[in-house]
């Protein structure tokens, strides 16, 4: 099977993964290797999915989280290279941030609306009040969403945090509780909405399953106790476990 030698040149970035600028292919069938060689070659565009025209954009954005006070700040700062949603080639983009507990949206909150950009820069502030011992079971969701005034507004992506979340995403929530009182801010690429749900959707599902497990591990007789405990309305009385049944009877 022939190799190909991969030179790809990207744009650094403090906050977020580097976006690539372009990249060359060289096949190492048609090098020999035994012979330096110089020359200049064309930068051609990524393709595939990590390609411009599969992108949906990236948004930055500052965590904050006070545990003595329980409260959460999320401070909205700029979105850059979102996809065009308009017939004009741009979008009128707003923030929509909610907080989400057993899937079950708890509190929403969202930006102002910038007209006409694919890089709307925001500065936004917001807070929500999460108890200590709550934020370990919360994920935050934000979508950036292309206003529209006569139809439904589109979303254009979103991202998922949280400690059922991962990548990026986890990794911010987690330097977040690392440092408190410290506003951490990172840039995070935006993912087709349908697919962070599936993602969070999947990871409540593995998060459920084994606290299941571990509860009927370590307490293989809580259902059957609390049904006992349960009957207590009807005057019942533990007995020991040879006159259990004299008992329902």
């Amino acid at each position: 099977m022939s190799k190909t030698l991969v030179f790809g040149i990207y744009d650094f970035d403090r906050f977020s993964k580097h976006d690539q600028i372009g990249e060359v292919k060289i096949p190492l069938c048609q090098v020999d290797l035994a012979q330096t060689i110089e020359e200049w070659r064309d930068l051609v565009s990524v393709e595939g999915d990590g390609g411009q025209e599969n992108k949906l954009g990236d948004i930055c954005f500052s965590l904050r989280y006070v545990p003595t006070a329980g409260k959460l700040t999320v401070v909205i700062l700029e979105a850059k290279n979102l996809k065009k949603m308009d017939v004009g080639g741009l979008s009128d983009p707003y923030v929509k941030i909610c907080l989400i507990q057993n899937g079950k949206r708890l509190k929403k909150k969202k930006t102002s609306i910038k007209k006409c950009t694919l890089n709307p820069y925001y500065n936004e502030s917001f807070s929500f009040e999460i108890p200590f011992e709550q934020i370990q079971k919360v994920n935050l969701q934000v979508t950036v969403v292309d206003y529209d005034r006569i139809g439904t507004s589109e979303p254009i992506g979103r991202c998922v945090l949280g400690m059922n979340a991962s990548g990026t995403e986890l990794r911010h929530w987690s330097d977040m509780l690392a440092s408190p009182r410290r506003p951490i801010a990172q840039w995070h690429t935006l993912k087709d909405p349908e697919e962070a749900d599936a993602i969070l959707n999947l990871k409540l599902r593995e998060s459920i399953i084994h606290t299941s497990r571990f509860l009927s591990h370590r307490h293989p007789f809580s259902l059957f106790q609390g049904r006992l405990l349960h009957s207590e309305e009807r005057k019942m009385t533990l007995q020991p476990s040879a006159t259990i049944s004299e008992a329902m009877t």
